[in-house]
């Protein structure tokens, strides 16, 4: 999938460092090797996906997906994982292309909704994901095991 400017595919093993350094713009100390196991695993399922901006020589952009049924509505919900620009390479378009390629997954495998997390420390981020056409809908509680 293309655009005038930027170029998505799957992700792939082979992208795990260049995958691992886009994540790193986030502060995720995600390894290469931590990475590659996702994609592996990633690979064989169906509901699983990770879509990345790839440039000639490196990857701008990474985002992964994950679409999960839902007891009480018909549908899937997909929900984003992770999206990462690649630090010195925001506000090109890259984000936005990453989140219409994986809106048009979640659209072809006909989920009822998406849905993305992002830190309370991410005014940016919220900011972008409003533009996008994204609104807040309601808590989130975590615990740790």
């Amino acid at each position: 999938m293309a655009t005038s400017t930027h170029l998505v595919r799957r992700g792939c093993v082979r992208d795990a460092a260049e995958i691992a350094a886009c994540m790193h713009s986030l502060g995720y100390g995600t390894t290469p090797e931590a990475v590659a196991i996702h994609l592996s695993h990633f690979r064989e399922s169906p509901r699983d996906i990770v879509l990345v901006c790839a440039e000639i020589s490196s990857l701008t952009g990474v985002v992964s997906a994950h679409a999960i049924p839902v007891f009480h509505q018909p549908g899937e919900l997909v929900r984003i994982t992770a999206l990462s620009v690649r630090r010195g390479r925001e506000r090109q378009g890259i984000g936005r292309c990453l989140i219409r390629a994986i809106e048009n997954w979640a659209i072809a495998r006909g989920a009822a909704r998406m849905e993305v997390t992002s830190g309370d420390h991410r005014d940016g981020a919220h900011c972008f994901y409003q533009a996008m056409g994204y609104g807040m809908d309601a808590r989130r509680f975590i615990k740790r095991l």
